[in-house]
C-alpha cells in the first residue's frame, strides 16, 4: 500500500494539461515527418494509421482508469477527461487526414462510407464519441447530472467499434489488432458486476417494496 500511496500522492500533484500539450505535439510531428518524407513511399496512409493507433492507444488507456482504481486503488481519475479529449482529437485528425489527403473529394468520401464496411465501422465508432467531447465539461456534468454517465457509456461500444475497424482495415490476420481488440473487450469485462454484486442487484429488484 505505501508504493500505491506514493504512486497516488505523485499524480495529485500533476496537472492534466500536459497530456493535452503531448498530444499536439505528436501529431504534429508525425506530420512534419510525412511532409518531409520520413513516414514511408506512402505517408499519407502511414499518417493515417498512426493517428488512428493513437487515439486506440489513448481509448485503452481511458478505459483502464476505473478497473486500475477499483483493483490497484492507483487514481487516476483526474487525467480521464484528457485522455478522452486526446483521444477525440486523434480520431479527428485521423479522420481529417482520410478525407482530405486520401480520398480528397467529399462524394467519394460519402461513398467510401456506404461502400466499405470498415469505413462505415470507423465512422460510426467517430459518431459515438461526438457527442461525449461536446459534453466533456463541468457544464455539462452539472446540467445533465445522472444522464452524464449514462451519455458517457457510449465510449464502450465506440472503443469496440474502433477496434474492429483497425482489425478489418489490416490486411490478414496482425497480432496489433487483435491484442487491441482483446485488451479492450478485457476492461469492458472488469465493469460487468461479480456475482455478489449481481445476487445483491437482484436481491433489491425482487425485494417487494414497504
Amino acid at each position: 500500500m505505501a508504493a500505491v500511496d506514493a504512486i497516488n500522492g505523485a499524480v495529485r500533484r500533476l496537472p492534466a494539461w500536459p497530456v493535452y500539450g503531448a498530444s499536439v505535439a505528436y501529431a504534429g510531428w508525425l506530420f512534419w515527418r510525412g511532409v518531409n518524407g520520413d513516414l514511408g513511399p506512402n505517408p499519407v496512409e502511414a499518417l493515417e494509421h498512426a493517428y488512428g493507433e493513437a487515439a486506440l492507444y489513448l481509448l485503452i488507456a481511458g478505459l483502464a482508469v476505473t478497473p486500475l482504481r477499483r483493483l490497484a486503488r492507483v487514481n487516476l481519475m483526474k487525467f480521464r477527461r484528457a485522455i478522452g479529449l486526446a483521444c477525440f482529437f486523434f480520431v479527428s485528425v485521423h479522420l481529417l487526414v482520410w478525407a482530405v489527403l486520401d480520398v480528397q473529394a467529399l462524394e467519394r468520401v460519402w461513398a467510401d462510407i456506404l461502400k466499405r464496411p470498415y469505413i462505415t465501422v470507423g465512422m460510426a465508432a467517430f459518431l459515438l464519441l461526438v457527442p461525449l467531447a461536446l459534453t466533456s465539461n463541468n457544464l455539462s456534468v452539472r446540467k445533465l447530472g445522472p444522464r452524464w454517465r449514462r451519455l458517457h457509456r457510449l465510449t464502450y461500444p465506440a472503443a469496440v467499434l474502433g477496434a474492429v475497424h483497425y482489425l478489418m482495415l489490416v490486411k490478414g490476420w496482425q497480432a496489433k489488432p487483435l491484442v487491441m481488440l482483446t485488451i479492450i473487450v478485457g476492461l469492458l469485462a472488469l465493469r460487468l458486476p461479480g456475482p455478489g454484486k449481481l445476487r445483491r442487484a437482484l436481491g433489491t429488484v425482487a425485494r417487494p417494496q414497504p
